[in-house]
């Protein structure tokens, strides 16, 4: 007999847009005939602050995933028939938790469902999710350096303009361009040596991570979808006119994408190095 999984899915509704692969992956699964039940749980609700934030294990509030799971922009298919989840009824629990979320909740939540199959494995999410991960991937990245003073922005500022990173943002937030003596964060730009004294304490404690600006980004990027190491999908984000941020949280555009042969060598190379920390279910971004 074919076993059927109960299947949770633990995410945060308030950053979703309607670009968000949490809708097309669930709807899929559910008519998948090893899928007995998904419910599903969000951070964003008020309700699951002592889940979330709390860390108190018999708190989950959520509801179960049906035919017609959509996004809207008020989260309605998070917030009717709302019940009380057990963390022991289920087999597998997919997260699709985005950062900030702290790593000890991570570890934590990986210690309530040891009895579950996670993708992604929460304890691979501490080290994947964070940006100097990719310090590991030099050949697949413009280049990269894992900054831990002025100083150190300081000397890639002289070689080239740079993008400086939050080690665990993501959408977009918290991006800098640096070219020379300016600072731009999407919005409006500042003079570069007094806006990083100003996050010098942050840099020093944190770090940050700089990359070389590449000026194609003006023409989007790709964002590719794998899942099992199979490219489930691919979408080319646009830059709002005048900016130069792709996301599409920060008022980028997002269209149908092929993905080339090279982008493909990246993810055969990528997915066995990911797999390693349980990660099986990523997003991978590569200029056109």
């Amino acid at each position: 007999m074919t076993r059927e999984y109960r299947i949770l899915v633990l995410t945060d509704h308030i950053g979703h847009s309607d670009q968000n692969s949490i809708y097309a992956i669930l709807s899929q699964m559910l008519i998948h005939p090893r899928c007995h039940s998904i419910d599903i749980a969000s951070r964003g609700l008020s309700k699951n602050t002592h889940f979330f934030d709390g860390m108190q294990r018999n708190t989950l509030i959520g509801n179960g995933v049906t035919s017609d799971f959509h996004y809207t922009k008020n989260g309605d298919c998070y917030l009717s028939n709302l019940r009380k989840l057990k963390p022991h009824n289920y087999d597998v629990v997919l997260m699709r938790l985005p950062r900030p979320i702290s790593d000890d909740f991570l570890r934590w939540v990986e210690e309530v469902f040891t009895h579950a199959i996670m993708i992604n494995k929460p304890s691979g999410i501490i080290v994947t999710s964070n940006k100097s991960y990719l310090v590991n991937l030099p050949d697949l990245c413009p280049h990269i350096r894992l900054c831990k003073s002025v100083a150190d922005i300081e000397e890639e500022i002289a070689k080239y303009p740079i993008v400086l990173k939050p080690l665990k943002e993501y959408g977009g937030h918290g991006l800098l361009r640096i070219d020379g003596n300016t600072i731009d964060d999407g919005n409006k730009e500042y003079d570069t040596s007094h806006y990083l004294e100003a996050l010098r304490e942050d840099i020093e404690k944190e770090g940050i991570l700089s990359m070389k600006y590449l000026k194609n980004v003006s023409e989007g990027d790709k964002r590719i979808l794998v899942v099992g190491g199979k490219i489930l999908a691919a979408s080319l984000r646009i830059p709002a006119k005048g900016s130069w941020l792709c996301n599409v949280a920060q008022g980028g555009t997002s269209v149908y994408a092929e993905v080339t042969l090279q982008e493909r060598e990246i993810i055969n190379t990528i997915t066995p190095k990911l797999a390693q920390y349980g990660i099986f279910i990523y997003g991978l971004d590569t200029l056109v």
